[in-house]
């Protein structure tokens, strides 16, 4: 191919197989989450230093969206159901809360689809690109 192509943001394809493969090992996916971009909705008490661990397994929340561009779900907090949105940009890693085995998320090379908004958010600090790291999340 001589002509190159945008393609889609790998992370929400890469957040949707980890989260399979972690419930189907049987452990609780938990998302860390960068509460400073724009877009996050969730309770403010369970912001910690300017991030959130949400756990999403399928017996803690109900209606789990993992779309392209946003996670969303209801799930309670404090006795009190809540609709909870992340937008992907924010969504920093997904780990099984017992093992501590995940993955950093990639800084977003790629484009949103069509129907995405040009002025989605980026994450904090989206500067020049490093080269990849893994780094494990307890």
């Amino acid at each position: 191919m001589s002509d190159a192509q945008a393609m889609t943001s790998n992370r929400p394809y890469l957040l949707r197989a980890l989260y399979e493969w972690i419930a189907d090992n049987g452990m609780t996916p938990y998302l860390l989450v960068d509460a400073s971009v724009e877009g996050v909705q969730v309770p403010a008490a369970a912001i910690k230093e300017g991030r959130v661990v949400l756990n999403i397994a399928a017996r803690a929340v109900a209606q789990l969206d993992l779309g392209n561009r946003e996670v969303r779900f209801l799930a309670r907090f404090g006795g009190v159901s809540q609709t909870v949105s992340v937008p992907i940009v924010a969504v920093l890693a997904i780990y099984a809360q017992e093992t501590g085995q995940g993955m950093m998320l990639p800084e977003d090379g790629g484009v949103m689809p069509e129907d995405a908004a040009d002025d989605t958010p980026t994450p904090p600090g989206d500067g020049p690109k490093r080269g990849g790291h893994l780094r494990i999340v307890k």
